[in-house]
């Protein structure tokens, strides 16, 4: 027997709607992120004391100062742990409000004393640049930078970062905590001149000065003895 018309499209749209909803691809509902929680307080000193102090010494260069903005730093945080959302790692936390405190410790010390480094100003490299001429001020070839062979996969390197702590620590107290300010920790330069009471020009001339330092430092200590190796 042949269906009605009517029944017939009828049977048509019940079957395109039974294959759509075969083919539809089910959506399944994400669960938001559980928010990380803090560990018992009691515990900090020991799973992060260590990190964080090294992170404050690689700053600041006086282990007492380092040992004390640790110190203000956990007491910091157990005040405002109950603010703690859990949008980043415990550790990742306690360093941001490390770094706040090292932060004060500076606009505190740029009150008292003046923080531009002006013995770091003689240009020690001055011999590496042509003096006149139409090349004046361009690198003197065979004094000029080498080229780094895949410096890429030395940041994957514990002994390159140890070679770059090394030779940061070379570098005047004042010129390394502005240099670790703007580089490594990513404070914009405009907040680093008002944190440290110095002009943008006293700011680019000792960013300046320490790149030329940590560079030459880094080929003579690390890359020119990968070229060695190699």
């Amino acid at each position: 027997m042949i269906p009605a018309h009517g029944s017939l499209i009828s049977h048509a749209v019940d079957a395109s709607n039974s294959s759509a909803a075969t083919q539809m691809p089910l959506v399944k509902e994400e669960k938001p992120p559980t928010p990380v929680r803090l560990s018992d307080p009691e515990r900090w000193v020991e799973e992060h004391g260590d990190y964080l102090f090294k992170y404050a010494l690689s700053r600041l260069r006086d282990p007492a100062k380092a040992e004390d903005m640790v110190q203000e730093a956990f007491l910091a945080a157990l005040k405002g742990a109950k603010g703690f959302e859990g949008r980043s790692a415990e550790k990742c936390w306690l360093v941001g409000i490390l770094k706040n405190k090292i932060c004060d410790h500076y606009r505190k010390a740029s009150r008292e004393t003046s923080f531009t480094d002006l013995e770091f100003y003689s240009d020690e490299e001055s011999d590496r640049f042509i003096p006149d001429g139409p090349f004046k001020d361009g690198w003197t070839h065979e004094l000029g930078p080498q080229e780094w062979s895949n410096p890429g996969a030395s940041l994957d390197n514990e002994v390159f970062w140890k070679t770059y702590r090394d030779c940061s620590s070379k570098l005047p107290k004042n010129v390394s905590a502005v240099f670790n300010l703007r580089e490594v920790d990513g404070v914009e330069s405009k907040e680093i001149c008002a944190m440290l009471n110095i002009s943008e020009n006293n700011l680019w001339v000792m960013l300046h000065r320490a790149r030329m330092a940590l560079r030459r430092c880094l080929e003579t200590n690390w890359f020119g003895k990968q070229k060695v190796s190699e």
